[in-house]
C-alpha cells in the first residue's frame, strides 16, 4: 500500500469513528432522512380530497338527484346537501364549504330539451385549489352525462367526444412526483448541510491544526472528510428507495444503476457546496445558514420539486440554471416516471458532472491556502 492510500485510509477510519460517535451525524444522515420522507410522503399532498361542498336541489327530479349522486359517492367531495342558496351562502362565508354545486329549478325540463345547465361555485381564495374543484366538478358531470348515455338515455352530446391518458402516473397520484423530490432535499442535507456542519466545528474546535503539521496534503484531507459522508448519502439514497417503492408505491421505471449513478453525482455537487462553505465560513452557525441559504431553499423552492418553473418569471427561471437542485430533480422524475429516457439523463448528467468538477477544484485551492 502506498503512502498516499494509507494516509487517506487512516483519515476515512478517523473520520468514520468520529462520525458514528456523533449522535448529530446519526440524526441527520439516518434519523432525518426517515422522518422526512415519511412526513412528506404521507402529510404533504397536492391532491385534493374530500372537498367539502354544499349541495342545492332546487329540482327534486330523479335526474337531478342522479347527478347528485355522482358528487355524494366522489372520493373527491364531502357533499352538504342544503335547501336553498341562502344557507348554502352562508357555509360559504363562513368557510365551512369551498363549494356550492347546484341544479335550477327546471332541470328536469332542460335535460329534456338538451339545454340542462348546472352551476358550479367555488372559493377562490386559494386559486390552485379553485381551479381543482372546478375540474373535479365538470368531471363529476362528465361521468353523469356518460352513465346515461352508456345506458341508452338522452344527453346531449357534443361534436367530439374526448378520450383522455395521462402518461408516466397513471394513477394521477401528486405524490408520485413529492417522493422522487423528496429524495433531493435528503442529498443536499447530508452532502451540503451534514459536511459544512462537521467541517466548521472542526475549524471551530482547532482540530484540523493538528493535520498540518503532519504529511497529509489538502486532497487527501478532503477525500478523508467526504469519504464517509459519501457513504452516508448513498445509505440515506438507498432508504429513500426502499420507501418510495414498498411504502408509496412509486413506479421505479428506469434502472437502480442509473438512479444510483445521478444521485452519486449530486451528491458529490452537495459535498463540494459544503466544504467549500466550510472552508470560507469557519463558524457552525454562519455555514449551516449559508448552506441552507444557498441549496436548502432552492431544492425546494428553485428546483421543480414543489412548483412549475415554467410559471415562474424569465428572471427567475434564469436563477435555476445555476443550481444543481434543478438538474436532479429532471433526472430523479424521468428515471422514476418514465425510465432510462438519455435525452434527458445525458445532457443533465453532463451539466452536474462539471460542477462537481469545479467544486472540488475550487475547494481544493480554497483548502490548500489554508495549509500553506
Amino acid at each position: 500500500m502506498s503512502d498516499k492510500l494509507r494516509r487517506i485510509t487512516a483519515l476515512v477510519l478517523k473520520e468514520t469513528r468520529q462520525m458514528v460517535r456523533d449522535p448529530s451525524s446519526i440524526a441527520i444522515g439516518i434519523v432525518l432522512p426517515v422522518m422526512l420522507i415519511l412526513l412528506f410522503g404521507y402529510g404533504l399532498s397536492l391532491d385534493v380530497q374530500h372537498i367539502p361542498v354544499a349541495l342545492v336541489l332546487e329540482d327534486p327530479s330523479p335526474d337531478a338527484t342522479e347527478w347528485a349522486a355522482g358528487f355524494e359517492l366522489s372520493p373527491y367531495f364531502e357533499v352538504y346537501p342544503v335547501m336553498s342558496m341562502h344557507e348554502a351562502r352562508a357555509l360559504m362565508r363562513a368557510r365551512r364549504v369551498d363549494g356550492i354545486v347546484r341544479s335550477g329549478v327546471d332541470f328536469g325540463r332542460q335535460l329534456a330539451l338538451g339545454q340542462a345547465r348546472v352551476q358550479v361555485l367555488v372559493h377562490g381564495a386559494d386559486a390552485n385549489r379553485a381551479r381543482m374543484i372546478e375540474a373535479y366538478a365538470q368531471a363529476a358531470t362528465a361521468q353523469w352525462t356518460a352513465r346515461r348515455g352508456a345506458a341508452g338515455q338522452a344527453v346531449a352530446a357534443g361534436p367530439v367526444n374526448v378520450q383522455s391518458r395521462m402518461w408516466f402516473n397513471d394513477a394521477n397520484e401528486s405524490r408520485w412526483f413529492l417522493v422522487p423530490g423528496l429524495i433531493v432535499l435528503i442529498m443536499t442535507l447530508i452532502g451540503a448541510l451534514l459536511t459544512a456542519l462537521v467541517m466548521a466545528r472542526e475549524w471551530e474546535r482547532g482540530t484540523l491544526e493538528a493535520l498540518f503539521v503532519t504529511p497529509v496534503r489538502a486532497g487527501e484531507i478532503l477525500l478523508g472528510k467526504t469519504i464517509p459522508y459519501f457513504i452516508l448519502g448513498l445509505a440515506g439514497l438507498a432508504l429513500c428507495i426502499l420507501a418510495a417503492k414498498f411504502l408509496f408505491h412509486v413506479p421505479l421505471r428506469g434502472s437502480v444503476v442509473m438512479l444510483t449513478a445521478v444521485s452519486m453525482l449530486y451528491l458529490l455537487v452537495a459535498l463540494g457546496i459544503g466544504l467549500l462553505i466550510s472552508s470560507v465560513f469557519k463558524s457552525q452557525f454562519v455555514a449551516s445558514q449559508v448552506t441552507l441559504l444557498v441549496t436548502f431553499l432552492p431544492a425546494v423552492f428553485l428546483s421543480g420539486f414543489l412548483f412549475d418553473l415554467r410559471s415562474m418569471p424569465a428572471a427567475i427561471r434564469l436563477v435555476t440554471y445555476i443550481l444543481p437542485a434543478r438538474y436532479y430533480v429532471a433526472l430523479l422524475q424521468t428515471v422514476f416516471l418514465a425510465g432510462d429516457i438519455w435525452s434527458v439523463i445525458v445532457p443533465n448528467s453532463v451539466v452536474l458532472a462539471g460542477m462537481a468538477g469545479v467544486l472540488w477544484f475550487v475547494t481544493h485551492r480554497v483548502t490548500h491556502k489554508k495549509l500553506a
